[in-house]
């Protein structure tokens, strides 16, 4: 089980330690990478896997309401938290709600599962992405359109990527292929990037962080156990919901949170020293779900 735990997170922490040890003497432009990504390579990924005949979508509708639940039902529950600590609404719940799917979600399922796991891993990241540009947006901006908020690449992806599945129009090899080439880009960059950002650790609001450290992966865990138990899903969807819940904030929500003027400093702590801490929470997770042997 050691073995496997490492197996997963050693090539995660590799490649966020390059992006880290690369913009410790270099400077990166970190942003016009995250946009690429963002805009072309994630909704490449996206699209292939959708698409693909050989992922059967119409099963994982049960993971994608339990991930739903997990994001939502997160800023419920650390409400009464925020409310207790006097802290601030739009800044704390956002980065609780809308976990590191991407970033760190994808790679780490698809490493410990295997390729098997890759369409559980763009449902719950499609999922979290469509709840960040939708509620998400509007819990800091009530007054932005629902169109804006939409108009994004990975959006317009998912819903192509959707309609070919469903539509049973089977696309030709050689274009699947080229298209998980430009997606596969997307995993190691995305690693990448997030050790990069790893160098902008403020540590002035670090009690910030450590609440937030230890209420993310708390409120998700404590959402999907009676999810697990409620819902007939398959051993590889189960792991990878415990692996989602337990996943730190997205880096997206600091770029969101400057974008908006939302205390970004404070949602830095919360989001990198969260991140951080998941350096002791995901081994802890993985080995639980490999030693409950779902697979």
């Amino acid at each position: 089980m050691i073995a496997q735990i490492l197996a997963t997170m050693l090539p995660v922490f590799l490649i966020a330690g390059c992006g880290a040890l690369y913009g410790r003497y270099r400077t990166p432009d970190i942003q016009g990478l995250n946009v690429l990504n963002m805009e072309l390579f994630v909704p490449m990924l996206v699209f292939a896997v959708l698409a693909d005949q050989q992922a059967p979508l119409q099963d994982y509708g049960w993971l994608a309401l339990a991930a739903t639940v997990v994001v939502l039902g997160s800023g419920i529950i650390l409400y009464p938290l925020a409310r207790v600590l006097d802290l601030n609404l739009k800044t704390f719940l956002p980065p609780m709600m809308f976990n590191n799917s991407g970033n760190m979600g994808i790679p780490l399922l698809v490493l410990a599962f295997g390729e098997a796991a890759l369409p559980a891993a763009i449902v719950l990241f499609i999922v979290e992405m469509l709840l960040h540009f939708s509620v998400g947006l509007y819990m800091l901006d009530p007054y932005t359109s629902v169109l804006k908020r939409l108009r994004q690449p990975i959006v317009f992806a998912s819903i192509a990527g959707l309609a070919v599945n469903f539509s049973g129009v089977a696309l030709p090899s050689w274009l699947l292929e080229a298209l998980n080439m430009l997606g596969g880009v997307c995993i190691p960059l995305m690693l990448f990037a997030l050790g990069v950002r790893m160098l902008d650790v403020d540590f002035s609001d670090w009690k910030l962080g450590m609440i937030g450290a230890i209420a993310c992966p708390l409120s998700g865990l404590v959402l999907a156990w009676p999810l697990i138990a409620l819902l007939d899903l398959p051993g590889l969807q189960v792991a990878a919901l415990w692996v989602f819940a337990a996943l730190p904030p997205a880096v997206l929500n600091y770029m969101v949170a400057e974008q908006y003027r939302q205390e970004p400093h404070k949602v830095a702590s919360l989001v990198l020293i969260s991140n951080l801490g998941s350096l002791v929470v995901m081994p802890i997770v993985l080995g639980l779900v490999f030693a409950a042997d779902y697979l």
